[in-house]
């Protein structure tokens, strides 16, 4: 076991900026859960929710009536956008249950 000695002074300093880290990173952590990044939908979710084909869902992108991003060549969707689209007068759901 190898012991390490160091001022008072030092140590309270050093201690002081670990402390001031781990609070730091809590906040950006409360920060990344504010977001809204709660659950992201990818293009067959959205469809089966829309009731719509994958081109139909293409043309909405187009249109920019969806919002969406692009992760690691895929899209996705959020949630509260496809609730949003299927309050919306552009879709009109002809998927029957």
């Amino acid at each position: 076991m190898e012991l390490i000695s160091m001022d008072i002074r030092v140590f309270n300093a050093l201690s002081e900026r670990v402390e001031n880290m781990e609070r730091t990173a809590e906040i950006l952590y409360r920060k990344q859960d504010d977001l809204g990044l709660k659950r992201w939908l990818d293009n067959q979710d959205v469809c089966e929710m829309l009731g719509i084909t994958k081109r139909t869902l293409q043309k909405y992108r187009e249109k920019k009536l969806i919002p969406y991003a692009i992760f690691r060549h895929k899209v996705f969707y959020r949630l509260e956008d496809v609730e949003a689209m299927l309050q919306s007068s552009h879709h009109l759901n002809t998927h029957k249950p």
